[in-house]
């Protein structure tokens, strides 16, 4: 495989541009919209504060683990570099072709959904002058192709735009939190409410889908490794921004969630997507829940920036090896971002909102991008037989083992409970092998 650190993408980002990335790529359209589908299966607040905590510690394991791989393996591409230097190029070619079908498109659709769902709940007027589910899915289309605009221009452009809407969208957040549990007129007694936990088979594979839910909230605390081309001492960097900003946000959604509960009694936080808007509702009335959903809707643009900017980091590595669209590795002589990538997964992300609903989108989502980060984690243990001279703490070692248990717990019992959105999910990873072969032949590359 070749190298990756490519003169053509320059080490710009120090380590607060890089840790606003990474809290960006998390707090997005999980948080804000996955806590009233779990109530609904769970029925039980106290137990889905557990998991909240619970899929945080599983993600800041994952991180030490990213971390290490990501200081030994200094390049652009995530997943994919990790995978095809440590097992296979095939290997790394589906995780990559994963990002590209499931893991960076489908969560800018569903971002740029969340985002119309709620602006629409704060300017309902919006959606009363036509179709509203058309309306929706062209404001959603319109976001996506906003910031594909803004990321065309460089990293460095990008990176300032991503700087201002995660601080935005953490102040936001600390506001929520601070005035709801401060002044908002909720109840204590909602924590105590709702059904007993079940220890049952199916209360385990109820609880193994809502942590795949979760998961997939916290998802993005891989996020740096995406751009370790254009990371300045990423050996040191890239394991602080992924244990600093997945700790930030591990904090950040207990809190909220604690809000969330204290606002709205479970019975009516069941099933309720846009969960932000219905709380401040409920805390402060009817002013509060149009603005606070306006803000948060905005909220939402941090998120699906951040996912502008790393996928097309994952497809960049991939053209260069000659196993995708060979125009894909060519970055712009001026920005220097590679555009044609950018604007690629942006078309991609359209059709996706052209197609799908929310529920469709982030059920596949949840299962496929659980597959790939088991085998990268998996190979911290590998990487001084593959000739990387590293030194794995007995730390990592530890924090490798625990998100190697939780996700494969997880995956099975998600599986069992939905059959068929998560065999669409390893559907489409397999539909990769047959894309990987028709690359290698029609590029007439010979290496393995």
């Amino acid at each position: 495989m070749q190298d990756h650190s490519s003169p053509e993408l320059e080490r710009k980002l120090g380590l607060f541009p890089l840790t606003n990335i990474v809290i960006a790529n998390m707090v997005g359209a999980g948080i804000f919209t996955t806590s009233g589908l779990l109530m609904s299966d769970l029925r039980n607040p106290f137990l889905m504060l557990v998991l909240w905590v619970v899929g945080g510690v599983i993600a800041l394991c994952g991180a030490l683990a990213y971390g290490q791989l990501g200081a030994a393996i200094p390049q652009a591409g995530g997943e994919y570099v990790f995978l095809s230097r440590l097992y296979h190029p095939l290997l790394g070619f589906l995780s990559g072709w994963t990002s590209f079908i499931v893991g960076f498109s489908a969560p800018i659709a569903a971002s740029a959904i969340g985002f119309s769902e709620y602006f629409a709940r704060a300017c309902p007027q919006f959606v009363l002058c036509g179709n509203p589910a058309v309306l929706k899915k062209i404001l959603s289309i319109g976001v996506i192709l906003l910031f594909t605009g803004i990321h065309v221009r460089g990293i460095e452009f990008g990176a300032r735009v991503q700087n201002l809407l995660t601080i935005s969208k953490v102040l936001l957040i600390a506001s929520l939190i601070f005035g709801g549990l401060l002044f908002g007129s909720g109840n204590l007694r909602h924590f105590t409410q709702g059904s007993a936990c079940s220890f049952s088979l199916v209360g385990w594979k109820t609880a193994g889908l809502s942590l795949m839910w979760i998961m997939f909230a916290y998802s993005g605390w891989n996020a740096s490794t995406y751009i370790g081309s254009e990371i300045q001492n990423p050996t040191k960097n890239i394991p602080r921004s992924l244990f600093l900003g997945t700790g930030v946000v591990m904090v950040l959604y207990l809190c909220v969630n604690i809000v969330f509960v204290y606002a709205v009694p479970p019975e009516e936080m069941e099933g309720v997507i846009s969960i932000g808007g219905l709380a401040m509702g409920k805390l402060f009335g009817p002013s509060a829940e149009t603005l606070f959903s306006l803000m948060i809707a905005l909220a939402l643009f941090s998120s699906l920036s951040a996912f502008i900017i790393l996928g097309p980091r994952v497809y960049y590595p991939m053209a260069r090896d000659r196993v995708f669209f060979r125009d894909l590795v060519r970055a712009d002589p001026r920005s220097k971002a590679p555009v044609r990538a950018i604007t690629l997964q942006g078309c991609i992300s359209s059709i996706m909102v052209l197609t799908g609903t929310f529920d469709q989108i982030l059920t596949v989502m949840g299962f496929a991008l659980g597959i790939f980060p088991l085998f990268a984690v998996a190979g911290v243990f590998r990487l001084k037989q593959s000739g990387l001279k590293t030194t794995v703490l007995s730390g990592i070692r530890g924090a490798a083992i625990t998100y190697l248990i939780t996700g494969v717990f997880i995956l099975v019992l998600s599986f069992f409970q939905r059959p068929i959105e998560s065999s669409v999910a390893i559907l489409s990873v397999f539909m990769g092998v047959p894309v990987y072969t028709c690359f290698k032949w029609k590029y007439n590359d010979t290496r393995s």
